[in-house]
This record gives C-alpha cells, structure tokens and sequence, in this order.
C-alpha cells in the first residue's frame, strides 16, 4: 500500500462539497466507478443521479471509484496498492457491489484494468460468495453488453432511477437470507431491466454468423428496457461540487431522450421517448446551484428543443449566473438563447449538421438545412461572437464523393458570410468517421473502410488547405474502427478484450483479435441480412424491429420521418407496458 496515493486522495476530497461519507455499519457498500479519470467522471452527470440516488436510501451507502491518471496508474501497479474509493479510501474487493458506468465503447479497456488494480476477478464465473457482484450500467450497457459479457455478473438495461431501487431490495433481501450467489443472479434476472449473460446462450452458424439465442427457465427470454415516466419525480443535477471537472459547471438535466429520429443516433432510439422536465422544477435546481457561482450546464439531447427555454434562460440571468448548453439544434435555436450564452461568456457557437449536402442530411433524417445554419450563424454573430464549429462525419450510408465535396463547398460559404459581416474569427470543422449502432436503422450496414474515411478526410483538408482560419479535427481512424467492433460485437469480442488486457490493453487489440481467429472485416465491413441474429436480441427497446428496418429503407429513399409528437404510436415506444 502507498500511504501517498491514499492522501492524495483524501486531499481531492477535501477540496469538494456536497459529496455522502457513511460509518461503517449496516449499509450495503456500493462502488460506483467511472472507468476514466476524476477530472472526466465528475463531469458525467450520471454518476451524480446514480450517487444521490443510492446514497439517499437508509440501507446503501455509495462511493466513487475513478481510473488513476495516468502518470498514477504504474504507481498503483509497482506498489501494489489496490484501487480506492473516493470517501473512505477502501479498496475496490471490499465492496458489496461493483457498479459501472460504461459512456463509451473505448473505457472497456479501463473497466479490466480497474477490476485487476482493485483486485477483483476479471471473469464473472471465476467469483465466489465471497467477491463483490459486478454490475455494468450506462448507455453501452443498454445498446449491447455482449461485449462485457465475460466481466459483469449483470447488466442494467435502461436507466437507474427506474431499476437500481428494487435491483438493491433484491441484492440485501438475498444477504439476509444467505442465498448462493447463482440464486442470487436467478432472483435479479427476474427484475426488469436486469441482464443476467451467464443465464443465456449464444449459438453459432458454421460461418461464424450468430444463429440463436437461448436463455435458462428462471430468465426471461428478453429483457425490457426500463426508463422514467416523469422526470419531475427524479430532479438530475451536480450533486458533489468540484473545481477539477472538464468544463467547471453546475449540471442540470432539462430533458431526456430525443424524438427527432436522427437515424445515426443511438441515443434518440435507447433514450425514446422525449421527456422534459418541467420549468418548475428546473428553477428550484439552479436555485440550489446560487451559493456555488458556477456556470450553468444544461444538459439534454437538444436544449434549444425545450419548450421554455426563452424562459429558462431569463430566470438563470435573473439568478446572477452564467450558463453553457451541451448541444443545441441550429433549427430550433432562439434569439434569447443565443444573446443568453454571449452574455455567459460562450467564445464559440457550435452547430452539427453532420453531413455536407441536403441528400445526406435527408439520409440521415437531420432536419437542417442551410439556412438554419446561417440563421444561427447570423445570431451568433450579432450577440458579439466570433468563432463557430460545425460537427460532421465522413463515411456514411449511402455518401458518394460530391456529398464529401458539399462539406468543403459548405464551410467556404458559411466563412464567406463571417468575413461579410466583418468577423475574422475560426471556423472548425470537427469531422469523424461514421461508426454504426446497434437498434438504430443502420445497425445492418457496413462500416465505411478505413483508407475510404482516410481519402474522404484528406480530400477535404485538400479543398480547404487555402483558406484562412478554418481549422479541421478529427478522430483518429483507428480509433474509430476500434469502437465499430467493439459497438456490434458479440461474446467473442469479450474473449479478445480478455486475451488483450493480458497482453497490453487496447494497443493490443487488433493483433490479438486476429490470433483468435476473429476477422475485423466481420464486425466492421459485412452487410447484415434483414432476419440475422444480432447479439443485442435478448434485449428490448421498446420499438418493433420492423419499424427500424423500414428506416433504414426510408434512408435510401432519402424520405423524411417528423419527429415524435403527442399520440403518436408509430415505433411503439409510447404503448409499450411498464416492465
């Protein structure tokens, strides 16, 4: 143990506000870990919801567990000091329960590497009665746990207001019986929302294709995502307050879920359906945020989508406080808004079409058009600010080369109207390859390759290699293919992140991979058929395959799908039971 890394955390601690510090006692200990580091999961508001949530029960006491930096990590690894916790410096095997928080696709690597440092078992199957339950939680857990099949004893479907209260009856009942842990999985694969993988089966074609799967007497043979009706029940904001987060705000949630139907978007179809909070409730939140003068971070799919926002905006001013948004859409985006986050100090107005050309936007079923753009463009421009970023991808279904060319012709004009209106500010284009999800329309088709992208990119910066005061960003391509096996794998990919954290981590991956047999061009570059078996099928969004399908029918069509509206029954979202 290194008395030093202990401190060190203590002293963080010392610096925050608001955060729970149980003795011990009775409590069921709960680790909540973010597999990234401090600075990054504290800017997750997830990991608040879900550590207010458990800590304000009388039978739980929950505490944080990050990745150490890096230039901490071989610290941690020569000394042989096991992960701790944020409020008592506990090491990880000492919890209850294990429970992560999985945003994004390229953490997996951090999830084994936290579970060997805290000394936990890697493989599910290799735990007693005595090791901590290991449960995975958050966005990627909901669109495919397949390839963390190996490491969670269960995965939480949904979202964890609406899972983790009865998920934790279930796990103390169990303790006080002194029920086995394989009863235990059997009782919690019962709940909804809760994945059980070892109490399923994958079987395989000869071809390597998935050709069923098959689940035990006590699962079900789906499991139904679970998500919160009335947002007003669950208030989300900042709940521990720290100067040492990525952008320094104070979080609160506006609204949650998305009905636009953008068909790239996973998040608009595992988040369906749209919910906002009320104006109310909001206004009690940022009240509370007053004592600490932190900017305001509205969080949501689209703020500028919420129906009081001009008023939203109005009464954090009124409050003395600066605001920031995580996204806005440049077609529903207002004056009073714009005007609101000049005020607050915003230094660049960002805007994502995703695609260059009208065709591509009609695609991917965006709903911008030019002139949205240059409206916003425009209003940023009269509040006094001077750079702007568009997000965009390269690699689309059914993109051909003049749809890449569109991208080049599109940030020409939109500097040519800064330059008009006088402003010699940056214009950034942050491109990424496209990367397809799984239950979203183009879950079946293939990945553009990778020297595909990487042509796409290079014409681009090419068009635009002249022009003054563009900047161009983009993801690494390999990282990008990374996450596309990693997005639709299935149980053999847990092999391989297995066989990789032995052999180095994610550097690994590729080389690894093809040792076991496993071709990249399988997960990456093949067309699925209409009927296949996805690895996701034991789960339950809500929504009818066929519904999915036909859009991505209506992507080549280039035919618009309006966005979700009251009444409307068309994805079955809205008229799915409870459980």
């Amino acid at each position: 143990m290194d008395w030093g890394l202990q401190s060190e955390i203590r002293e963080r601690l010392g610096k925050e506000r608001g955060y729970y510090c149980y003795p011990a006692g009775g409590r069921q200990r709960f680790a909540l870990v973010y597999p990234n580091s401090y600075r990054v999961g504290m800017s997750n508001l997830g990991i608040h919801i879900i550590y207010e949530l458990l800590n304000q029960r009388k039978d739980t006491a929950c505490e944080r567990v990050f990745l150490p930096d890096g230039n901490r990590l071989e610290t941690y690894r020569k000394t042989k000091t096991p992960i701790l916790s944020m409020e008592t410096q506990t090491p990880l095997y000492q919890f209850d329960i294990i429970g992560f928080a999985a945003s994004f696709e390229m953490d997996y690597f951090h999830i084994l590497d936290i579970l060997e440092l805290g000394k936990v078992r890697l493989r599910a199957e290799e735990r007693g009665e005595r090791d901590p339950l290991v449960i995975i939680g958050g966005p990627c857990a909901t669109f495919n746990p397949e390839p963390l099949s190996l490491f969670a004893d269960a995965f939480v479907i949904g979202e964890g207001e609406a899972i983790l209260p009865r998920f934790m009856e279930t796990c103390r009942a169990a303790h006080f019986e002194g029920v086995p842990r394989i009863e235990l999985l059997r009782r919690l694969s019962g709940l909804p929302g809760i994945y059980v993988p070892s109490l399923y089966e994958h079987h395989y074609a000869p071809d390597g294709r998935l050709c069923r799967i098959s689940s035990s007497e006590s699962a079900p043979s789906r499991v139904v995502r679970q998500w919160v009706r009335d947002l007003d029940a669950y208030p989300a904001h900042t709940v521990v307050v720290t100067e040492d987060t990525e952008f320094n705000l104070y979080l609160v949630e506006t609204a949650r879920g998305c009905g636009r139907h953008c068909r790239f978007c996973m998040a608009g179809y595992c988040f369906r359906r749209p919910r906002n909070r009320s104006l109310k409730v909001l206004l009690d939140e940022i009240r509370e945020a007053v004592p600490y003068g932190k900017r305001i971070g509205l969080m949501g799919a689209a703020i500028s989508d919420y129906p009081e926002i001009d008023a939203l905006c109005r009464d954090i001013q009124g409050e003395g406080l600066a605001m920031s948004v995580a996204s806005f859409r440049a077609d529903s985006v207002t004056k009073e808004l714009v005007d609101a986050l000049a005020q607050s100090g915003l230094k660049t107005l960002t805007m994502a079409p995703e695609a260059g050309s009208a065709r591509m936007r009609a695609v991917i079923n965006k709903g911008i058009e030019e002139e949205h753009l240059f409206t916003s463009m425009e209003l940023g421009l009269a509040a006094g600010i001077q750079n702007f970023r568009l997000y965009l991808m390269v690699g689309l279904p059914f993109e051909e080369e003049e749809d890449v060319l569109a991208i080049v012709d599109l940030a020409n004009r939109l500097k040519d109207y800064m330059e008009e209106k006088g402003c010699k500010g940056m214009l950034t284009l942050s491109i990424n390859p496209f990367v397809p999800k799984p239950f979203t329309p183009f879950q079946w088709v293939p990945m553009a390759s990778r020297q595909q992208v990487e042509d796409r990119l290079k014409l681009i910066r090419s068009g635009l290699k002249k022009r003054k005061h563009i900047h161009i960003i983009s993801e690494s391509t390999k990282e990008a293919y990374l996450q596309g096996i990693l997005a639709r794998g299935d149980r053999r990919i847990s092999e391989v992140l297995a066989a990789a954290h032995e052999a180095g981590g994610s550097k690994a991956f590729r080389r690894v991979m093809k040792e076991a047999g496993c071709l990249p061009e399988f997960y990456l570059y093949r067309e699925r058929e209409k009927d296949e078996v996805f690895p996701w099928d034991s789960l339950d969004m809500g929504f009818r395959r066929e519904y999915i399908y036909k859009e991505l029918e209506n992507a080549g069509r280039l035919c618009f799908t309006p966005q979700c509206f009251d009444g409307c029954c068309r994805c079955g979202v809205c008229n799915a039971p409870l459980d």
